[in-house]
């Protein structure tokens, strides 16, 4: 597989504990490599409907998120396109939009990513100013490996 454009996005809010975690391995994954310019990474914080576009302009996307499975087992979850559960993305606030949505409009505009994946741990600690749980630190170093390995297969290496 070999793609044009590729978004990676860090969803989360920094100052929520583990709720920052798509940020914080979305920065470690960007300043550990070199990439080519058809790459880019997003910190989409909590902007919700303002990310639609790097959700629908691109080839692949890649999203690192505090995500809530529902059997909560401490590890890396990794989800695609096909794979998403329908309630892929807790809400801090009411007016948030969540993933979920952002990926409803985009099905709806006809304008889906050929390739989606997720990338995410269970969050333990959402505590105001608290930084991510020793738990969300062990799990980060994975998860980017295990985007890197995705990106490489989306690069063609």
């Amino acid at each position: 597989m070999k793609y044009n454009r590729i978004n990676i996005i860090g969803l989360g809010n920094i100052l929520f504990g583990d709720e920052g975690f798509g940020v914080e391995a979305i920065r470690a994954f960007e300043k550990d490599g070199e990439y080519p310019e058809r790459v880019q990474f997003v910190d989409g914080g909590t902007q919700g409907l303002y990310l639609l576009d790097y959700i629908e302009s691109c080839d692949a996307v890649m999203v690192f998120d505090a995500l809530i499975p529902l059997d909560f087992d401490r590890r890396v979850y990794v989800y695609h396109k096909e794979e998403l559960p329908a309630f892929i993305h807790r809400k801090m606030s009411s007016h948030q939009m969540g993933l979920s949505e952002l990926l409803g409009i985009a099905q709806l505009h006809g304008r889906m990513p050929e390739t989606f994946v997720m990338i995410g741990i269970p969050p333990r600690i959402l505590d105001l100013g608290s930084g991510l749980s020793e738990d969300a630190r062990e799990l980060l170093d994975e998860a980017v490996v295990q985007g890197r390995e995705i990106l490489r297969e989306w690069l063609g290496e």
